[in-house]
């Protein structure tokens, strides 16, 4: 677990004060609490926390590459045995150090070879250029600013806002963003000088210029699929092993979160599990012990009250640092501070949904599509009756499923989230002031979809739903709660599931083999069959549940509109 900061002039003669950099390093501490290092050269300084976790930064033979990183890579003993087999020396047995000679033999395609999580900084002091890079999907976060003067980057957006010559201007186009996904997709944050790299990119700044390019796309080739389903569960099973075994690689204690569901269920060592008082939810809590009895795991549960989520909102939003809707967040971040009282390093079955299609409207969609293939073209007019069928009788699946039927991808994926969505996209009355939708450009999100998935349009409706999950709903959403609300509590979190090799393999499967009918996740259920309960493989899909709706209207609802209707909340000036 760490933390990595930096900056770079582009102006050699412009020196970097170590104070700033001091500056930048003291919000992000929760990180990697265990020590801080610094590089300085002239003009570009590179710190990192959690010396203690590989004594960065790291220099390579003649200390003229420099190397902050945070992360793990799982394959890289196997590329050390390589490296020194090509004559390379090495100092320590990090990980770290192997990014660096891979750096040396093969410039920016050294990112080809590695296999795990990341977001590192190369500082390259003979060509005067800073490589920069965040990991194929994501599950480390990366921000940088640029000026025309300085470039700097962070784990944490909050080490960057430090620097006091950083714009702290808001990027109001953000907020429509907000309003309409319930997170910020795409490159940019809150801030409108601050932009995040995307995953599966890297940036060099060389000469005062600036470049940023892709190094890894996720590619359907299931037309080259060849094996059958149970050949594919059992591949799958020794895939999942052998990857969970190369993540549960630490010096420190591993547990795993674990929900009652399948993902989670097949990275199983110590778990823990949340549930809550209050609310109408479904309590993962027993299907949790299910599997933790038949396995005979070290099983750790807590539970919070409203209280609870009501007092760590403040911290919520300080962690979090995004605007982002994210509930479970909270329910996160107090199992993993029952988890740092026992391990390290926990494992959670994050991104099994988006690589294995686990969410129903995965299946609702397919279904929708032929329905809209056999109706032609009554197809609209029959979905425009549904949902005003929904709309009168107060049933919301039923109207959000009406307005997809015979709609494009693009269209449904904005319409199919709960919430005032149309209200919030230009549809009917406009919630903002005059002068905030002055300043802030409507942006349709279904044109930022269209766009984005722009790569995939030919492919089945499936995998076109998967890409984008995978791009925006993924980083910008759960893998900013997986890694901000764990590192709250100086703990490191992996996912097996998201490891590239995973996605690639999901990928190249049928749309059959991940949904048929009503059942999704088929070939990852089929895989852990013979090895977990019944009622786990069999159970409907919950998500992580937290009763906060019910929260917010009854015992909240007057400190809700407190802060809604404040004066310090009208003088912003966005809402009417």
């Amino acid at each position: 677990m760490c933390a990595i900061v930096g900056k770079l002039n582009f102006d050699p003669e412009n020196r970097i004060e170590r104070a700033g950099i001091e500056a930048m390093l003291a919000p992000v501490v929760h990180r990697g609490p265990d020590g801080q290092g610094v590089y300085v050269d002239r003009h570009c300084r590179l710190s990192i926390i959690d010396v203690a976790g590989g004594g960065q930064p790291i220099a390579n033979e003649d200390e003229t590459i420099w190397i902050v990183f945070n992360g793990e890579i799982y394959n890289f003993q196997s590329l050390r045995k390589n490296l020194l087999a090509r004559g390379h020396l090495f100092r320590t047995h990090t990980d770290t150090e192997v990014i660096l000679h891979l750096y040396e033999d093969y410039g920016v395609d050294c990112l080809k070879h590695l296999r795990g999580m990341f977001a590192f900084a190369i500082w390259d002091t003979k060509r005067r250029r800073l490589f920069v890079a965040r990991d194929r999907v994501g599950i480390k976060p990366l921000y940088y600013c640029r000026t025309k003067d300085s470039l700097w980057f962070a784990s944490e957006l909050k080490a960057i806002i430090a620097d006091p010559t950083v714009s702290h201007e808001i990027c109001t186009p953000a907020i429509r963003q907000f309003l309409s996904f319930f997170y910020v997709p795409g490159e940019s944050t809150l801030f409108r000088s601050i932009k995040k790299l995307l995953p599966g990119h890297y940036l060099v700044a060389e000469n005062g210029q600036v470049s940023i390019s892709r190094y890894w796309d996720l590619r359907f080739t299931t037309e080259r699929w060849t094996k059958t389903f149970d050949e594919t569960a059992e591949e799958l099973r020794e895939l999942l092993g052998s990857t969970v075994r190369d993540h549960m690689i630490a010096d420190v204690p591993v547990g795993v979160l674990l929900s009652g569901g399948v993902d989670s269920s097949a990275v199983l060592v110590k778990t823990f599990t949340v549930g809550f008082d209050g609310g109408n939810v479904v309590d993962e809590r027993p299907y949790a012990r299910l599997t933790a009895e038949q396995f005979g795991t070290e099983h750790y549960e807590i539970s919070i009250s409203p209280e609870d989520f009501w007092n760590f909102l403040p911290a919520y939003v300080r962690h979090m640092e995004e605007p982002v809707c994210e509930p479970p967040a909270v329910a996160l971040y107090y199992v993993s501070k029952l988890a740092r009282e026992h391990v390290k390093v926990l494992l959670s079955g994050e991104g099994g949904d988006e690589a294995f299609a686990g969410y129903p409207n995965y299946a609702n969609m397919l279904r929708l599509k032929q329905c809209a293939s056999i109706l032609g073209p009554f197809a609209k007019p029959a979905g425009a009756a549904m949902s005003m069928t929904g709309a009168l009788f107060g049933e919301p699946r039923l109207r959000r499923y009406g307005q997809a039927l015979g709609r494009s991808l693009p269209e449904f994926y904005f319409s199919r989230t709960s919430g005032p969505m149309s209200f919030f996209n230009g549809q009917g009355s406009s919630p903002f002031t005059w002068k905030f939708s002055g300043n802030a450009p409507a942006t349709s999100p279904a044109d930022f979809i269209a766009q984005l998935s722009a790569p995939v349009k030919n492919e089945p409706l499936l995998n076109q739903m998967l890409y984008v999950d995978t791009k925006t709903w993924l980083p910008d959403d759960l893998l900013v709660k997986a890694d901000k609300i764990t590192m709250a509590n100086s703990l490191e979190l992996r996912v097996p599931l998201l490891d590239h090799e995973v996605l690639e393999f999901a990928a190249s499967l049928p749309a059959d083999f991940k949904v048929h009918g009503r059942q999704t996740k088929r070939v990852l259920k089929a895989a852990f069959a013979r090895m977990l309960p019944s009622e786990i493989i069999n159970r409907r899909k919950a998500g992580f549940p937290v009763p906060y709706e019910s929260w917010l209207r009854r015992e909240f609802k007057t400190k809700i509109e407190d802060i809604l209707l404040s004066d310090r909340a009208l003088l912003r000036g966005y809402f009417d």
